[in-house]
């Protein structure tokens, strides 16, 4: 099996932006990983965009259904910049990412958080195969919301994790296109929350969405890119959230 750390390595050392004049990301994360609890978490690490710094992002959604961004810049450069009218509270932290070997890593968000996140990557036949297509598409297609709207169509039962969004518009009203180039299945994830342990992998009874942009409902690891539309103040808005 190819080792994902240097894969994730080469990304942060390497990564560019697509061309464009929208708002551009590169990188990789856990689109999203419900537990038995109801938590689900999410991890977005962008080493390059077009706003400003690279930054790091954990996404939490509570079992109440509520939603919370932890970021490592501000949220003006970074997610809460599209979701912030869906988000209960957002706040910036220190957040750590570390291998433990070719496929397992931690994500810790410390002080007053207290998050422990531990996650195991698995390739699989189909993982491999949706990799070797996506890897392959020409640059054009990625640009067309009505193939990303096939594939995302494609991708859900494909990878048996429920609806998959690849375009239409995030809570603040901004378009987006994601662009997942490679993926993996999470195969072995535990996380505490300030000592609680928050389960064992699992679906949520209703799969969850911000916008248009569904979390899927099984852990996928992904690399690639997203692009979002130029903030425009007559068509899209910016909420303030609650600070933690």
């Amino acid at each position: 099996m190819e080792s994902i750390r240097a894969l994730i390595s080469a990304a942060e050392r390497e990564s560019t932006l697509p061309a464009g004049e929208d708002e551009r990301f590169t990188g990789y994360g856990v689109m999203g990983q419900p537990f038995s609890s109801g938590y689900l978490l999410a991890l977005r690490r962008f080493p390059v965009t077009s706003l400003g710094p690279g930054y790091t992002a954990v996404w939490m959604r509570r079992p109440s259904g509520s939603w919370t961004m932890y970021t490592d810049v501000s949220a003006e450069v970074s997610c809460p910049r599209y979701f912030s009218s869906a988000l209960e509270s957002a706040s910036v932290h220190r957040i750590d990412i570390a291998w433990l070997d070719d496929h397992r890593f931690t994500v810790d968000i410390a002080d007053d958080v207290g998050l422990h996140w531990e996650v195991s990557l698995a390739a699989t036949p189909v993982t491999k195969a949706m990799s070797a297509l996506a890897s392959a598409l020409p640059a054009k297609l990625w640009g067309s919301a009505a193939f990303l709207r096939i594939m995302g169509a494609v991708a859900g039962p494909t990878l048996q994790a429920g609806r998959i969004g690849l375009t239409g518009r995030v809570p603040n009203g901004q378009g987006f296109r994601a662009n997942p180039k490679r993926m993996w299945f999470i195969s072995g994830s535990t996380a505490t929350l300030r000592g609680e342990d928050l389960g064992t992998l699992g679906s949520l009874p209703v799969q969850t969405r911000l916008g248009d942009f569904w979390i899927p409902q099984r852990g996928i690891f992904m690399m690639g890119s997203s692009r979002f539309d130029a903030f425009d103040p007559a068509a899209h808005h910016v909420l303030p959230v609650t600070h933690d």
